[in-house]
């Protein structure tokens, strides 16, 4: 197994007892809480439904321990146990019984409402990202990061409804794809390795902000609140794009980032390591840095009730067998979010 330090190196630009949560937070002034924290598993990405219906999903990156997808539906989270030793990295859908799950070793799964279901993607590389237009139109994508042509790279597989397959692009480019974003599938973006942004209008794909690359870095999440409001982000860099150009946000950042996530009337969360939280409000970037969580966050997202999600752990630390990850989630709002956690 590649050292899981370098993975993370190049991504920059969990399962045992379920244990150590915190105290319920009594509904007030909207501020982040922590609500679950030192899980075995890292935990990578946070997706839902809505405020009482939430995925947070990872794994053990290694460390000998199980695939976790945590479900949360307004009054306490359940593990839904969905075997293997893999990690998932992302999760979307398009209701509460169509839920997708992607991970390391090529893993797709399906989350019906009842039970998971195991699908063949057709590729050994890790699966770091997935978006669903439809339950028939589903964008998956993926990669071997640093490994350029080598090894599996340049990953992105269509699901019809009925099995998933590749889907070419008009060129190889050797790089890992790290996320998958559109409003449809006639406007959707790929970000990955050494700044890639693939756009895809229509039926035509064209690479973006890439003569020279905008990003300074690789890119890991992208994310809309529009297609006139796009944002792709990793490392030093927070782009984002009026549909037909990209820049540079003026944001000022305390550390690396590595997820964001459009909320209600445009408001933007940015997460990332050591606890960077910053939020877009009104126009005005405010930074939630001073509060907890400080663990290294690696996944956001927005319900529909103005909350922001956030989960994280330690993901960057090479494997080593038995060690826990930390796992982390994090809620920023009004709402009282319970932290009882079921076997």
């Amino acid at each position: 197994m590649r050292a899981l330090g370098a993975v993370m190196a190049v991504l920059l630009a969990a399962c045992g007892p379920k244990s150590h949560s915190t105290p319920s937070q009594e509904a007030g002034p909207p501020s982040w809480h922590v609500v679950l924290q030192d899980l075995e598993p890292t935990l990578l990405c946070a997706w839902g439904t809505s405020a009482t219906d939430v995925f947070a999903v990872g794994g053990p990156l290694g460390n000998g321990g199980a695939t976790e997808v945590l479900h949360y539906d307004g009054t306490s989270w359940t593990d839904l146990h969905a075997g293997g030793t893999d990690t998932f990295w992302w999760a979307n859908g398009t209701s509460d019984g169509d839920v997708w799950f992607v991970g390391t070793s090529g893993r797709i799964d399906h989350w019906d409402g009842t039970q998971l279901t195991s699908f063949t993607s057709g590729t050994t590389a890790t699966l770091y990202g997935v978006w669903a237009a439809s339950p028939d139109d589903v964008w998956a994508v993926g990669g071997t990061p640093d490994e350029g042509t080598s090894a599996p790279n340049d990953v992105l597989l269509h699901f019809d409804g009925t099995s998933w397959s590749p889907s070419p692009l008009p060129q190889t480019l050797g790089r890992a794809f790290f996320k998958v974003w559109g409003t449809g599938s006639d406007n959707l973006y790929v970000v990955g390795e050494y700044g890639t942004i693939w756009h895809r209008k229509g039926t035509t794909w064209a690479l973006e902000a890439n003569s020279p690359p905008l990003a300074t870095g690789n890119l890991t999440t992208v994310n809309g609140c529009s297609a006139a409001q796009v944002y792709a982000v990793g490392g030093e860099d927070v782009l984002v794009s009026d549909g037909a150009s990209w820049t540079r946000a003026n944001v000022s950042l305390e550390n690396g980032v590595n997820g964001v996530s459009c909320g209600a009337a445009g408001d933007v969360v940015i997460v990332g390591f050591a606890g960077v939280k910053q939020r877009l409000v009104g126009g005005q970037w405010v930074t939630d840095f001073a509060q907890d969580p400080h663990e290294d966050l690696h996944g956001a997202w927005a319900d529909a009730d103005g909350g922001f999600w956030a989960v994280g752990g330690d993901f960057t630390s090479d494997p080593t067998p038995g060690a826990a990850r930390a796992g982390t989630v994090a809620y920023y709002g009004s709402a009282d979010v319970s932290s009882t956690l079921q076997p």
